[in-house]
C-alpha cells in the first residue's frame, strides 16, 4: 500500500511525450470535477506551431484546463498545462513559464515542473509519468520520493511508447506502476488522504 499514513496529497504533477496526450485525455475523463488538488501538465510539444492542446483536454475534462500566465495562482480542481516554448515551474503557491535552457532537447521539459513542485510542496505532491520516449521526468520523480512525495508511472504494458515510463521504473523504484483506469482511481483516493494499492511492480520484463 502506498499513503498507508493517510497524508492528503493535493499537487498532482504529470508528464509525458509521444503518447502522453491520448493517455492524458483518458485520464482527465476519469477524474472528478470536484477533485481536492491541482494538476500540472507538461506533454513535449512543437515550439513552431498553435495548438488546440487545452481546448482538447478542456472537452476531456470536468476541471478547468488552462495555460497559466507567469505568476498565476495555483488553485485546486484546475489543471495547468505548459505553454508551448516555455517550461513551467510550481514556485511559492504560482505557476511560473519560463524560456530557459532546454532540457532533454525540449522546451517545455518535465523535470523542472517536477524538481520545482517538490522543492515547493514535499510530501503533497504526486508525480505520474505517462507514455513517452527517453527518460525526462526521471529525476524528477527521483526529487519527489526525496522530499516523500509519491511516484507513479503508467503501466509500460499499456504505454503505447514505454520508455519513459520504465526509465521511472528503473532509476526510482517508484511507488506504482498503473493502468490509467486504476491511475485516476488513485488520484481521487490521494487527493482524499486514502492509502491505495501500488499495482504490479513491473519493468522491462522484469519485476522490480
Amino acid at each position: 500500500m502506498i499513503n498507508s499514513n493517510e497524508l492528503r496529497r493535493d499537487v498532482f504533477v504529470i508528464g509525458g511525450s509521444a503518447g502522453g496526450i491520448e493517455a492524458l485525455l483518458t485520464l482527465l475523463r476519469a477524474l472528478p470535477a470536484e477533485l481536492p488538488a491541482a494538476i500540472g501538465v507538461v506533454v513535449h510539444r512543437s515550439p513552431h506551431f498553435e495548438s488546440n492542446l487545452v481546448r482538447l483536454l478542456q472537452r476531456s475534462s470536468g476541471l478547468l484546463v488552462l495555460e497559466p500566465s507567469h505568476g498565476q495562482k495555483i488553485a485546486h480542481r484546475c489543471v495547468y498545462v505548459a505553454p508551448r516554448d516555455q517550461h513551467m515551474v510550481f514556485e511559492d503557491g504560482e505557476a511560473r513559464v519560463h524560456r530557459g535552457p532546454k532540457e532533454h532537447f525540449t522546451r517545455p521539459a518535465i523535470d523542472p515542473l517536477f524538481i520545482s513542485a517538490a522543492e515547493a510542496y514535499g510530501p503533497r505532491v504526486v508525480g505520474i509519468l505517462l507514455s513517452g520516449g527517453g527518460d525526462d521526468g526521471t529525476k524528477g520523480l527521483i526529487a519527489i520520493k526525496a522530499k516523500k512525495g509519491v511516484t507513479i508511472v503508467q503501466d509500460p504494458a499499456e504505454a503505447r511508447y514505454p520508455s519513459m515510463p520504465e526509465s521511472g521504473i528503473r532509476h526510482d523504484n517508484v511507488d506504482a506502476v498503473l493502468r490509467l483506469d486504476a491511475m485516476a482511481t488513485a488520484i481521487a483516493d490521494l487527493a482524499h488522504g486514502r492509502a491505495v494499492g501500488d499495482g504490479p511492480k513491473v519493468g522491462s520484463a522484469q519485476a522490480v
